[in-house]
């Protein structure tokens, strides 16, 4: 099953764009993945190709159509198409590790990628959009957003990393963020790569990492661990 991403956007042209190298780019180019992207303004009836219009009951900026969107949905997503859409906006749910990984060993996704002041609220439920929110911030769009989204997913597709740890053991994979890393030169301007972790002794450092990475979220991501939550149990 190959990883599909649909996008509807405004700006086709921004992407693959950054996935279109590295990791990501080769397993682009060798089918792991694949991509669409969308011109909304090919669904507008009209001949100006208007895909929005002024917000009902007054207020600054514009607002995408509901009839328009709906339209390139349907193009985009048959009603057999298993894949989740999602809506990218600051008002969703805050996007997390955990949803990635379920998003990543799915078949894909239908991303609608919002501008200027929203969407009409009624394409949400009328298509079953989820939310998805990547920050306490708000973007010019969310194209940005969906680039985040989709390169976190990548990068969890089995054959795209080189080693399958290096989606495991990184910040969120326990619900604490990733301990400190180190490589040569042994000592840089004055500081030294930590004892044990040359030590050879795998134990002390599996010991050391844990709790480096339960330091690291206590002091800046003290919302993983609680109040009322317990730090999570060691891995076997």
């Amino acid at each position: 099953m190959t990883f599909r991403a649909t996008l509807l956007t405004l700006y086709p042209e921004m992407f693959p764009g950054p996935l279109g190298h590295a990791l990501a780019g080769k397993a682009l180019a060798s089918g792991l993945w694949a991509l669409d992207a969308l011109q909304i303004r090919d669904f507008a009836l009209d001949r100006h190709r208007s895909v929005d219009d002024t917000p009902a009951g007054g207020g600054p900026g514009m607002v995408m159509r509901a009839d328009v969107l709906a339209r390139a949905i349907d193009a985009a997503a048959p009603p057999d198409d298993p894949r989740p859409r999602l809506l990218m906006t600051p008002r969703g749910r805050p996007l997390t590790q955990a949803r990635v990984r379920d998003l990543a060993a799915g078949p894909g996704a239908i991303i609608l990628c919002g501008r200027f002041e929203g969407v009409d609220e009624r394409i949400v439920a009328a298509r079953h959009l989820e939310e998805v929110c990547v920050g306490d911030v708000v973007l010019s769009g969310g194209e940005a957003a969906a680039l985040l989204l989709l390169d976190a997913c990548i990068r969890l597709i089995p054959g795209v990393m080189g080693k399958s740890e290096s989606g495991t053991e990184e910040s969120f994979s326990e619900g604490l963020l990733e301990y400190p890393q180190y490589t040569r030169p042994q000592t840089f301007e004055g500081a030294a790569i930590p004892d044990v972790l040359t030590s050879g002794d795998h134990a002390k450092i599996r010991a050391w990492r844990r709790a480096q990475a339960q330091a690291v979220t206590r002091e800046r991501r003290p919302d993983l661990l609680g109040p009322g939550k317990e730090e999570p149990a060691r891995r076997s």
